[in-house]
């Protein structure tokens, strides 16, 4: 039997891409300046344009890898990941597949109502239309209700956006948030992190909107005391409506919870931060962003970010020994999943959610199929080539064209979903010139006035009809993800049948509204690119 909770808590407590490319390049070798001075805010591009694609290491499979065997041995399947990243237990009940945006819109809400001890929303941005504030008002509520009810309020809120998105235009998420912030500032907390390499002429010469091509906080996590939401979902208001994304709920798990929120708060010290009269400050002693020494910023970002992650580390991996020695392997009782919280942040030096994707798909063996998704199809070339060259089935889901998030984009941002059909095609024509189209399909999305933004995959082991594990979160699977932006996601995975049945009907339900592409798809009329398009897609598919 697994340790009992009260064993388990005391454990515990101990401008335009192509031009932004272009300049980059042209800027890297006008000034190779690596500012080793300090405080000199000289340009730094860190981010180029080109993409290094060294061989991915291919890990030996060790004995009872995926492939090799059926659930009974899933523990040791997945055991290696307990090696890289914290590993928390959880009961598979306490796991729930939230489908729609209305769903995750209506879970939001009704846990920010209910909410007695903490808050943390992590996204993109905060829109600015009526579904947004009546989400602050919400939040506004449940700070005024803390003060009522308490002569020292227990309720704190803390919210990390991107600078450069959360900025944007004069109604901005800044705006949206100054009067919690101005009402109740003792117990709300506003975030902005700015990439460390939109900086010096760059950041002045790209203008708005372009300028978070260089590099964004991606991470979404939507937290309320012990309870979390992890999607891919911005707070805006078509995330809420007709914007099909993925979403999953853990309730009541502590020290998962505990964990992003730690995270939260990491990332948020090294942010700038949100003052009431709309000025940003550093936290005292931190390295700024765009005006420090680049390098400087990141090592004590990575410092910061890093402590959380390996003290969890340390601190589950003893918690989970403690457990073994009672029940080997995966608990046969209530705590039937694990959960494996990914972080990816390469501009401050953080790979673990590449290195352990990486080796998901290295060992994706023969008998097992691999569905993945992204609403923005463009893998790395790492990526590409362990699909490409592995033996699993891979069922690839992206956006087709018309539910593509920048379909009638005005501006080059329209010519988008075009650069997408030709990577798709390029993508295709490879899978055809290898013979794999018996093992490797890709499927595109169909819904009408719906746009397409969900990204993950499922993992079927040999013989077995539902899925045993997923990854869940932010991240694309593209350059950009891996390279430029700070992402994170969660693997889970389970011997709950209930769990797998949920993540099977989530995992069909988005391929049922798909088409499979084959080569006839890019003979349509609609799927015509332009020559300009196809030429400066190698340019600018870095940057989105």
């Amino acid at each position: 039997m697994a340790a009992p909770v009260s064993w388990r808590r005391l454990m515990y407590t101990v401008y335009s891409p192509a031009i932004a490319g272009v300049f980059t390049r042209i800027s890297d070798r006008l000034f190779r300046v690596r500012d080793r001075r300090g405080g000199s805010s000289v340009l730094l591009l860190a981010p180029l344009l080109a993409e290094t694609s060294p061989a991915p290491q291919r890990v030996s499979q060790p004995t009872g890898s995926a492939g090799d065997q059926g659930s009974d041995g899933l523990c040791a399947h997945f055991q290696w990941m307990a090696g890289q990243v914290p590993a928390f237990r959880v009961a598979g009940t306490h796991i729930h597949i939230l489908s729609s945006p209305d769903q995750f819109y209506q879970a939001i809400k009704e846990r920010i109502k209910t909410a007695k001890r903490r808050v943390v929303l992590a996204s993109l941005y905060l829109g600015t239309g009526q579904l947004e504030q009546d989400l602050v008002d919400c939040i506004q509520e449940a700070l005024q209700r803390s003060q009522e009810n308490s002569h020292s309020p227990d309720l704190k809120v803390s919210v990390l956006l991107d600078y450069t998105r959360g900025s944007r235009g004069r109604m901005n998420s800044r705006v949206m948030l100054l009067p919690l912030l101005q009402r109740f500032g003792s117990q709300m907390r506003v975030s902005l992190y700015h990439t460390p390499d939109l900086r010096g002429l760059l950041r002045l010469l790209v203008p708005q909107r372009f300028n978070e091509t260089i590099g964004l906080q991606h991470i979404k996590v939507y937290l309320f005391d012990d309870s979390i939401i992890i999607s891919g979902a911005n707070l805006s208001d078509s995330y809420f409506t007709n914007r099909q994304d993925r979403y999953v709920l853990l309730e009541d798990c502590r020290e998962v919870a505990d964990f992003f929120s730690d995270l939260v708060e990491a990332v948020g010290h090294v942010s700038l931060q949100l003052q009431p009269d709309d000025s940003v400050t550093m936290v005292e002693g931190m390295v700024h962003p765009y005006k420090g020494n680049r390098q400087d910023f990141s090592a004590a970002a990575r410092k910061r970010i890093m402590e959380v992650v390996n003290t969890a580390h340390v601190r589950q991996q003893l918690l989970n020994r403690a457990v073994d020695s009672e029940d080997e392997g995966m608990s046969e009782g209530e705590e039937d999943t694990w959960v494996f919280p990914l972080v990816q942040m390469k501009p401050l030096g953080i790979e673990l959610d590449e290195q352990v994707t990486q080796r998901l798909l290295t060992d994706a063996g023969p008998d097992s199929t691999v569905f993945l998704t992204s609403g923005y199809f463009n893998l790395t070339r790492a990526y590409m080539q362990l699909v490409l060259g592995a033996g699993a089935s891979y069922r690839i889901l992206t956006a087709s064209p018309e539910v593509n998030g920048f379909f009638g984009a005005k501006g080059i941002a329209g010519a988008i979903p075009a650069a997408y059909i030709h990577i798709a095609r390029q993508f295709y024509n490879q899978v055809c010139q290898l013979g794999q189209q018996q093992r490797v399909h890709l499927h595109e999305y169909h819904r009408q006035q719906w746009t397409f933004h969900a990204k993950g995959l499922w993992y079927y082991l040999q013989g077995q009809d539902r899925p045993c594990l997923t990854l869940i979160g932010s991240p694309n699977f593209g350059y950009r993800s891996v390279h430029r932006d700070l992402e994170a996601q969660i693997a889970i995975v389970t011997e709950n049948e209930e769990l797998q049945s949920q993540l099977q009907e989530e995992q069909e339900m988005l391929y049922r509204r798909s088409a499979e592409v084959s080569s006839s798809t890019f003979e349509q009329p609609d799927r015509h690119v332009k020559l300009w398009v196809k030429l400066v897609t190698p340019l600018i598919k870095n940057f989105f």
